[in-house]
């Protein structure tokens, strides 16, 4: 199971943003990493270039996007 979660650390707790559905006194392993925001003056373009490379997906990703959000057959475009 992998959730991402942001939460504000008060300097003492993390407090998750949303309740978590996780069960009590269960050990969990969490990764911590800041979450920058994108600076007052900048546009969507510029949140646009700060997420490139974030997100972790297959290299057919963006040409087979509806089989792996629905589950449709792969249209093997490109490929012979």
């Amino acid at each position: 199971m992998n959730k991402m979660v942001t939460v504000v650390f008060d300097g003492n707790v993390l407090h998750p943003d949303a309740p978590l559905d996780l069960t009590p006194n269960t050990r969990y392993v969490i990764t911590i990493q800041e979450l920058k925001s994108p600076s007052p003056d900048g546009d969507a373009w510029d949140v646009l270039e700060a997420m490139v490379g974030t997100v972790e997906a297959s290299e057919d990703w963006s040409s087979e996007h509806d089989h792996y959000l629905y589950g449709t057959p792969k249209s093997n475009l490109g490929n012979p």
